[in-house]
């Protein structure tokens, strides 16, 4: 975007001006940059939108985090938010991963807020018509569980209440703290359309949910049967893979004699296990074909111990680790998830010992009714007692519990309701195979295609109130394993019913509820309208462009959305799928309460304002974890004030409002051509072609989803180019006193950068770049939605290369300058040695050299060989055919440096010779420990190395002071 138009006036004339924003500044202003000058009073008006009252730099310090939230609601009063129907070309879609209703914000949050706005933000400013669809889920077992709590408060328990009196208790908790996840989203910045915002059980959703279990049903991939499942006791409902974490806790490994039916007190064999309550489930026990020690055992019975002599076969089989333990296995299919399918793959029986609430049933005998722990404890005295018990020893278990109680997890056989996945699978594999869809990063892909290749049966009934209630019933009287009828509505279903079974038939419906992650499945579709595939965001926003959510759902929600979106629309449901891994503490731990180092969004952002949290979390690498620490955080809180300071340093000096001739003067800097870039100076050129290449990489990476790298670079030209030198250099145009032609030059140099820096870092850092953007002079739009900087803009490369060697040129005279200690506010001469080139180009900014070098002006000469001081110099080389000469005695008093310089010289030696002492020391050298010894010699080498300079330093200023005395 070039800074030209063909007047002021029509310039003017075109833009609305706030004037509640004009600011008046009667007296001088310091200057936040080090080498700080003065800036002369600026008057002009700023434009803003609609009267919101934006604050500027040139009013306040700092940004105020405070107005993070009065920026965000004036956002989303504008419409901002929504998809642009004006604009043409392809919609970028993303649909949030909706939050548990029950959620309260936490940084896994701040993640996927964070890059999906990114994402949003950057294609809107694109010009893409752009939606960002967010809502919430019902989040079955954690909200019961919520509901359960806050009525158990009450005294009330869920058992006294109907099925609809409960859910309408929950509905009620929903409507008053549903919205509180959903609040604190929007504090993070999320532009999404909350026109749009769905929640699972909404009507629509709901809706194709029962169309998706009738057609799946339709095409026999529903089905009913008694399978493993994991089973939550006090919950009492199956749970997905998902809600079972695996924890490693002490336990204890019972060593148990099983008797060979017939044989001798010495025919036994000992089975070693973690969960010896288990045994009454037991139906075979299994060895290795061949493990000799077993051998004449084989196709013998084991009798099962405190069973009264029930006897289960000794089988051969080579999934038995006969190197494992004692190398027996017993075999209950009813209570392990291994033995269960070993035991179908052997048509062994299936016996279950366990009621579902966790206690023992009948086939335990005498344990029957006992908690499944108690019995445990009783079962192993008993065993002590008969002396069946071998021995106990202690044992590392890994313990699978409930993610919402706690509580251990039973495996259980139990009737459900399942997918069958296979077929699904299939088209969910050639989708990434074909590059339909790509998953970032690319190494996720071989997990994914693993997991659908070893895909099993999904278990999708819950044993809850709270849900979508499954669309089957069933037929009063009858068999409901083969009687049962599938509809989209009790009316619907009845009339089937009534055709099969005569118009007096009377039918229930299955009291389960379907997975959460079921409706979850539908969501990039179901919130589009599906299934009316007539519904306008339907036909406009499907397929959606980009799904992205933490990697550690990639099976159990993503594949499954794949999955279901090829079956029920015929495309796939996204082309693109990023993951993000976790955000971690400062040293990589896993955030837990239990840790203390649990780092809370809404304090951070309090603290630290949300665009540093923004930034923080933004800046780590696709699929890998972040460590996120407070000295991050701060230092991007920095980061925000710097961005504040230069927009102070710009506005402070852009020219009064009413002074049209000095507008016309900037606005006819031009920057979209090669010789429009050639015609400016060296710092001015350079730092927009600097600029002209970010834009370029910066606009690749962001098409990349290298989000890491976009913030790295961009922060990166802000703070060291545009900031420490540009600004700095722009000083030497701006604060001259008279004739200063160069003025409006850096001017327009300074907005023409600085605008579209803002503009590059909104995505990451909304809040802060907005405010400044309508800080800044004639904003025609609010940042959100101006457009991107143009690509491909000229650059000038030999500029680049040139002030490359002023910058290695000012570092040597700086580090020199610190070298000898020189007072900040000393002027020193110098002579600058180059070719004819290189002379050329560094004379004509020889104001900037000095400037930013702290030299004498009117003692800085361009010379073509070394001067004829050059011997009580310092010299410095900064670069091929550059090099300068600093007289000694304009820095330092010579007399009192080689005082200085003595006095240091001698301890450095005596420390020197006090280590040589220690490594001339045999006795040292031998028994000191290596790393000691290594420790010593390069304190050695170091102590040699100063000793050398200081030297040298030493006879330089020796022989200055010998020149200057004769």
């Amino acid at each position: 975007m070039a800074l030209t138009t063909p007047s002021l006036s029509s310039f003017l004339s075109s833009y609305r001006l706030n004037p509640l924003l004009i600011s008046r500044y009667g007296r001088r202003s310091r200057n936040p940059y080090r080498n700080s000058i003065r800036c002369k009073p600026r008057f002009f008006t700023v434009a803003a939108m609609d009267n919101v009252g934006f604050t500027s730099p040139l009013t306040e310090k700092s940004f105020d985090f405070t107005s993070e939230e009065r920026i965000y609601n004036w956002w989303d009063s504008q419409g901002y938010f929504k998809p642009n129907d004006e604009l043409d070309g392809e919609p970028f879609v993303i649909s949030m991963p909706p939050p548990n209703v029950t959620g309260s914000l936490h940084m896994g949050h701040a993640m996927f807020v964070t890059l999906e706005d990114i994402m949003v933000r950057y294609h809107r400013m694109k010009g893409r018509p752009t939606l960002w669809l967010p809502g919430t889920d019902h989040a079955g077992i954690a909200t019961q569980l919520v509901v359960e709590k806050m009525l158990a408060s009450q005294g009330i328990k869920r058992a006294e209440l109907s099925r609809e009196e409960f859910t309408s208790r929950v509905w009620e908790w929903k409507e008053k703290y549903g919205a509180t996840i959903t609040n604190q989203i929007k504090r993070l910045g999320a532009s999404c359309d909350w026109t749009r915002e769905h929640f699972t059980l909404d009507d629509q959703l709901s809706r194709s949910v029962v169309e998706a279990f009738v057609r799946l049903h339709e095409k026999g991939l529903i089905y009913q049967g008694s399978y493993m499942v994991n089973w939550s006791p006090s919950l009492q409902t199956a749970v997905s893979d998902l809600e079972v974490e695996y924890s490693e806790e002490p336990g204890f490994l019972y060593h148990i004699k099983y008797r060979v039916a017939g044989g001798s007190k010495s025919d036994f064999l000992t089975i070693a296990t973690t969960r010896p309550e288990t045994l009454f489930g037991d139906v075979a026990i299994a060895v290795h074909p061949q493990d000799d020690r077993y051998s004449k055992y084989i196709g013998r019975q084991a009798i099962v111990p405190m069973t009264f002599g029930r006897f289960v076969p000794i089988i051969a089989d080579r999934y038995v680790d006969k190197e494992f333990g004692t190398g027996v296995l017993k075999i209950s299919p009813g209570h392990d998830h291994n033995d269960y399918f070993l035991a179908r793959k052997l048509g062994l029986p299936i016996l279950n010992v366990m009621n579902k609430d966790g206690t023992l049933n009948e086939v335990a005998g005498l344990y029957s009714g006992m908690d499944r722990f108690d019995a445990r404890k009783k079962l192993w005295s008993e065993l002590e007692e008969t002396n069946l018990a071998v021995k106990r020893e202690p044992y590392t278990l890994r313990v699978p519990r409930s993610q919402r109680g706690g509580e251990i997890i039973e495996p259980l056989v139990s009737k459900q309701w399942f997918v069958t996945m296979e077929p699904l699978a299939e088209k969910a594999l050639r989708a990434v195979e074909e590059k339909q869809i790509t998953i970032l990063p690319e190494r996720f892909e071989k997990i994914y295609n693993h997991w659908l290749s070893n895909i099993k049966d999904w278990c999708i009934s819950r044993q809850l109130w709270w849900g979508h209630r499954i669309p089957v019933w069933y037929v009063e009287g009858k068999d409901c394993e083969e009687d049962y009828i599938v509809a989209r509505s009790q009316g619907e279903a009845l009339v089937k019913a009534r055709e099969k079974y005569g118009r007096d038939v009377e039918i229930y419906q299955d009291p389960d509820v379907l997975d959460t992650w079921f409706s979850s499945a539908l969501w990039p579709f179901s919130t589009l309208g599906w299934p009316d595939v007539s519904a306008e965001d339907y036909k406009k926003f499907y397929s959606t462009t980009v799904l992205e959510t933490g990697h550690d759902i990639l099976f159990f929600w993503v594949a499954r959305m794949v999955m279901m979106g090829i079956e029920f629309t015929g495309k796939v449901p996204f082309s693109y799928i990023y993951l993000h891994g976790l955000i971690r503490d400062s040293q990589g731990r896993k955030m837990s309460k239990s840790l203390g180092n649990v780092i809370d969004p809404l304090d951070t952002i309090r603290e630290f304002g949300t665009d540093a949290l923004r930034f923080s979390v933004a800046l780590g690498t696709a699929g890998q974890d972040l460590n996120l620490s407070v000295e991050r955080l701060t230092s991007n809180k920095g980061f925000t004030n710097k961005l504040w300071n230069a927009g102070k340093f710009v506005l402070s000096n852009l020219p009064s409002q009413s002074d049209a001739s000095a507008w016309d003067n900037i606005l006819d800097v031009k920057f979209d051509s090669e010789d429009s870039l050639c015609r400016l100076p060296l710092p001015e050129c350079w730092v927009v072609s600097k600029l002209h290449v970010l834009i370029d990489s910066v606009t690749s990476s962001y098409e990349k989803f290298f989000f890491g790298d976009v913030g790295r670079e961009t922060y990166d030209f802000f703070w060291g180019d545009f900031a420490d030198w540009y600004i700095e250099a722009s000083k030497a145009r701006l604060y001259k006193s008279e004739g200063n032609i160069s003025a409006p030059v850096a001017q327009a140099v300074l907005l023409y950068v600085f605008e579209n820096i803002l503009k590059m870092l909104h995505p990451f850092m909304p809040f802060v770049t907005e405010e400044l953007w309508q800080a800044l002079p004639y904003r025609k739009q609010a940042l959100i939605v101006s457009p991107w900087p143009e690509t491909s803009l000229p650059r000038n490369e030999n500029s680049i290369r040139r002030f490359e060697n002023l910058q290695a040129l000012t570092r040597a005279i700086r580090n020199a300058r610190a070298e000898y200690s020189v007072e900040p506010a000393k002027r020193i001469s110098a002579s600058i040695i180059g070719s004819d080139d290189v002379l050329q180009y560094m004379s004509k900014e020889k104001e900037v050299l000095a400037l930013l070098s702290r030299l004498d002006l009117q003692n800085v000469h361009f010379i073509g060989s070394p001067p004829g001081d050059a011997k009580q110099s310092v010299h410095l080389v900064a670069g091929e055919g550059l090099e300068a000469y600093l007289p000694l005695a304009d820095m330092v008093d010579i007399s009192d440096e080689v005082q200085r310089l003595t006095k240091r010289l001698s301890k450095m030696q005596s420390e020197y010779d006090a280590l040589k002492a220690r490594l001339s020391s045999p006795k040292f050298v031998e028994k000191a420990p290596e790393e000691v010894v290594r420790g010593v010699r390069e304190k050695v080498a170091e102590a040699e190395e100063k000793i050398s300079l200081t030297r040298n330093r030493l006879s330089l200023l020796n022989s200055t002071t010998l020149i200057t005395s004769e």
